[in-house]
């Protein structure tokens, strides 16, 4: 079986639970590993003094960063700390529900790919059906399993949980460029397909069930429309908002008028009583803002 580096980057969030779990199941397996959390400049302090507990952990390290480095610098930097032959990413919001979670990492063949995960949407749907994310992440919750990745393995890259061989990330290493929120996953996956590397899709999620409030999503949401503008020429053929905006160029400069117009009470509303369709009408009118210039 293989020995595995398991990777977290983290930011104002504790995540002990998570390594906790992991690091029970790797001493079950008898497998070499190591976990490394790099805590990238979080601005909480109690937050980095609940994580340090990671360091009592058996094979464990929690490494804390004093500035922000970004998105894609952070896993960069992880792969660089790796000493293991093999790397395993996840998110630091993600909570592991399988027994079998490592094992089936542990016994993937020893071929020069990346495999995925993918992840499963938890949550109590009662308690959330106000919440935004919730909504958004569950109404496509049928995109991601193994079957439906595969159909598109390169596109339906994300960071929040894959294995790969730690010598692909010295020779295919994360964008720096991209240092806020959204699509350095998807530019990875697009390099990885450049490359010939294959995608393999497995059905070994993690669980999706820490949702920010519907401010905090809007706002997450913004910034992430503006890292897709800002790259949409590598991106061009990775997104369906690209696309989409493509198919309607004529109707942009109409969208980025009524958006201006009606954004605060779009907002009012998503935060509210959260639309999934408003929510889609909402994202391709700040993108068009953002083509628009204004």
């Amino acid at each position: 079986m293989k020995a595995i580096s398991i990777l977290i980057p983290t930011y104002n969030y504790v995540c002990t639970e998570l390594v906790a779990a992991l690091e029970q199941q790797a001493r079950q397996l008898g497998i070499g590993y190591e976990i490394i959390v790099a805590d990238d400049g979080s601005t909480q302090t109690e937050t980095i003094l609940a994580n340090r507990a990671i360091n009592e952990y058996t094979n464990c390290r929690y490494i804390e960063r004093p500035e922000n480095a970004g998105r894609a610098a952070i896993r960069n930097y992880l792969a660089r700390q790796a000493t293991m032959p093999w790397v395993l990413f996840m998110d630091s919001d993600m909570v592991v529900r399988r027994p079998d979670f490592l094992r089936r990492y542990a016994e993937t063949p020893d071929e020069q790919a990346a495999w995925m995960g993918g992840i499963t949407v938890g949550g109590n749907n009662r308690s959330l059906r106000h919440n935004l994310r919730y909504r958004y992440e569950k109404a496509n919750e049928h995109a991601h399993t193994a079957e439906r990745r595969q159909q598109a393995p390169y596109q339906d890259f994300h960071t929040a949980n894959f294995l790969a061989p730690r010598q692909l990330l010295a020779v295919c290493p994360f964008d720096e460029r991209f240092r806020y929120y959204g699509y350095e996953d998807v530019l990875f996956g697009k390099q990885l397909e450049k490359r010939h590397i294959p995608v393999i899709h497995l059905d070994n999620p993690l669980s999706f069930e820490i949702f920010e409030d519907n401010d905090t999503f809007l706002r997450k949401t913004e910034e992430g429309l503006r890292t897709l503008y800002t790259f949409r020429q590598e991106l061009k053929d990775c997104s369906r908002l690209l696309h989409r905006a493509r198919q309607l160029s004529w109707l942009m400069p109409l969208l980025s008028c009524w958006h201006q117009a009606t954004k605060k009470l779009e907002q009012r509303i998503l935060l509210r009583y959260p639309s999934l369709l408003l929510f889609s009408l909402y994202r391709l009118g700040y993108f068009a803002t953002l083509e628009s210039g204004t």
